[in-house]
C-alpha cells in the first residue's frame, strides 16, 4: 500500500512539475518530499514533506476522514521547528488490490483519492500510542493542491 501511494502522488508532482525524493531512512515522519524549481516567491526551490498512509477501511463521519496516527507521526507532523512544510497525506483504496490499477485501451486509472491534514497547529495529547485525526475529505490531493502548497512553501507559509 505504501508503495502504491508513493506512486500515485509521485504522478501528481510529476504532472504539477515537482520532483520527487526520499530518505534512506524515515526516521522524521517523511515518507516523500516533493521539490519545486523557478518558483517567484521567497525560496525558488520550495519542498514539501509528506507523510503517506492507507487505508481500505476509511472510517468517515460527516465531512471528515477519521483516522489513527502513530503518536511518533503525530507528534513529529505537529512540529513546529521544521524548514519545510509537512503534511499528511491519507490514501483511500478499495479492499481488492485488483481494483486499484484500471488498464484501458489508451489510458490507465489509478483508485481512489488522497486527502490531506496539516497538523502544524494541532495541540499536544496525552495519549501514548496514536491519536485519531480528522482529515476533511473537503481536501482533496490534486495536482492543482500540490501545486498551491508549493507556492505557498515558497513564500515560508503552509497550506
Amino acid at each position: 500500500m505504501e508503495s502504491f501511494n508513493a506512486a500515485y502522488v509521485s504522478s501528481m508532482a510529476a504532472h504539477a512539475g515537482l520532483k520527487t525524493a526520499k530518505t534512506d531512512i524515515d526516521d522524521d515522519s517523511v515518507d516523500l518530499m516533493l521539490i519545486g524549481s523557478g518558483f517567484k516567491g521567497i525560496i525558488r526551490n520550495p519542498q514539501l514533506h509528506l507523510q503517506l498512509k492507507c487505508t481500505t477501511t476509511p472510517k468517515i463521519t460527516g465531512d471528515m476522514l477519521k483516522f489513527p496516527l502513530k503518536i511518533k507521526n503525530y507528534n513529529d507532523l505537529r512540529d513546529p521547528d521544521v524548514l519545510s512544510p509537512q503534511y499528511l497525506v491519507v490514501m483511500v483504496v478499495p479492499p481488492p488490490v485488483n481494483q486499484w490499477v484500471v488498464h484501458g485501451p489508451d489510458c490507465m486509472t489509478l483508485y481512489n483519492c488522497c486527502y490531506w491534514l496539516s497538523l502544524k497547529d494541532a495541540v499536544e495529547t496525552t495519549n501514548d500510542i496514536s491519536v485519531t485525526v480528522n482529515v476533511p475529505i473537503a481536501q482533496r490531493l490534486t495536482t492543482a493542491q500540490l501545486l498551491y502548497m508549493a507556492t505557498l512553501a515558497s513564500d515560508r507559509k503552509w497550506a
